[in-house]
């Protein structure tokens, strides 16, 4: 039997979270140093620091072999984030027996005074900060489980200037707890040490949040290519709601994703994405439009970045690579703004074209780009009402939507 217990909520907790029958039988004690120098043990138990894993579970594998006893100490909840999942995988659940603790995650939110039962949590330990990044823009309420490279100074400069505060907490459980409130550019330039355990990232607007029946993250939207009356727009200057439709299942946003609207005019596209939890940004050159793609987004309740500017020049400044990219409205610098937004996405890009003479040079700047090309004429007619209480077909123009999609993509999603 594999005992696995977890330790306070940061791991420097008292021996007393582990009960004494249990380490007094343990003959293979597997923990961190702090985790081992917190116990009491028995002087004939093996003990093995906790570094490289796989040396360690090879030393349980010799003892579960020949049935005697492994206490694994943990911090806080070790199914959560934790041990709990590679024990289960090479041994199997039967032979653990779990004693959780407090979780950092929670310890943290306590803190804070909040709940967190509507919380994104994302770790960043040993994994691609830009997951938790995204999550940060796109969500009002994300707890960060922190790591070597992956701190509060990693995310609040991967952030930038943004609204939104830290509650950085480090060392919790401990003598040396501290629970601080910063914005993003102060903890962008501080040394935070290694005893940080988690970073809230908090919009305190939308931080407290409704009262909740199921855990998590809100869920997606019950539907999605809202109609064009969803938004504020100019002269039915919109991506209507049949493109956008398929624009949306070509570019798949989800949870961790960070989503382009190039050429956003209303902002649909990107709003959207945002419903549906991809942290976006929308590019849009005039100024009204910068403002009706921020008014779509607020009454959305979503955040969009919105980026004033002109394609192609203005995606030089835009920070991180796309998983996808959408590019509306059209001009001669179509082709060149598909070719740049190309080379830097990550899964895919799809576009939109009225103008048939544009199809071919904007399949050259995806398939230039290392991108499988493929793309439809969509050509759709409403029903409209005749007088008599009868109904007509009315004819939509036809748009090209074209998509471009990256052999051997990404593929890696978010389970919040």
């Amino acid at each position: 039997m594999i005992t696995v217990v977890g330790m306070g909520a940061a791991g420097a907790a008292p021996a007393g979270d582990v009960p004494g029958n249990v380490a007094e039988a343990a003959e293979l004690v597997v923990g961190g140093r702090r985790h081992l120098d917190a116990v009491r043990l028995p002087e004939g138990a093996e003990r093995v620091v906790l570094g490289a894993l796989a040396p360690a579970l090879d030393t349980v594998a010799e003892y579960v072999a020949e049935e005697r006893p492994v206490l694994v100490l943990a911090s806080g909840d070790p199914g959560f984030f934790g041990i709990v999942r590679v024990l289960a995988e090479r041994f199997g659940p039967e032979l653990l027996d779990v004693r959780p603790g407090i979780s950092s995650v929670a310890a943290a939110f306590a803190r804070a005074g909040l709940p967190w039962d509507d919380a994104v949590v994302a770790s960043a330990h040993g994994r691609d900060l830009r997951t938790a990044v995204n999550l940060c823009r796109a969500h009002p309420k994300v707890a960060v489980l922190t790591g070597p490279g992956a701190g509060p100074a990693e995310l609040g400069a991967a952030l930038g200037p943004d609204a939104r505060v830290f509650v950085v907490a480090s060392a919790l459980g401990s003598a040396g707890e501290r629970v601080e409130r910063v914005t993003p550019a102060e903890a962008a330039v501080r040394d935070w040490g290694s005893a940080v355990s988690v970073v809230l990232c908090l919009d305190e607007a939308r931080a407290a949040g409704p009262v909740r029946t199921v855990a998590g993250p809100p869920s997606g939207p019950a539907g999605w290519a809202l109609a064009e009356d969803a938004f504020v727009h100019r002269d039915s200057m919109i991506t209507k709601f049949e493109v956008r439709a398929l624009a949306l299942a070509r570019l798949g946003p989800r949870p961790g994703d960070l989503v382009w609207d190039v050429g956003a005019g209303s902002g649909s596209v990107a709003v959207e994405c945002a419903r549906l939890g991809a942290a976006v940004t929308a590019v849009e050159k005039t100024l009204d439009g910068v403002e009706r793609v921020r008014a779509n987004a607020a009454a959305h309740g979503v955040d969009v970045r919105v980026v004033h500017g002109t394609a192609p020049a203005a995606l030089a400044g835009l920070d991180g690579d796309p998983d996808a990219v959408f590019v509306g409205g059209g001009g001669r610098e179509l082709p060149e703004i598909v070719a740049r937004c190309a080379r830097r996405a990550r899964r895919a890009v799809v576009v939109a074209v009225a103008a048939l003479d544009r199809v071919p040079a904007v399949r050259g700047a995806l398939a230039g780009a290392g991108l499988e090309c493929d793309g439809v004429l969509l050509q759709s007619s409403r029903l409209a009402p005749l007088p008599g209480d009868v109904h007509r077909l009315a004819a939509a123009n036809p748009v090209f939507l074209l998509w471009g999609v990256r052999p051997h993509s990404p593929t890696e999603g978010v389970a919040p």
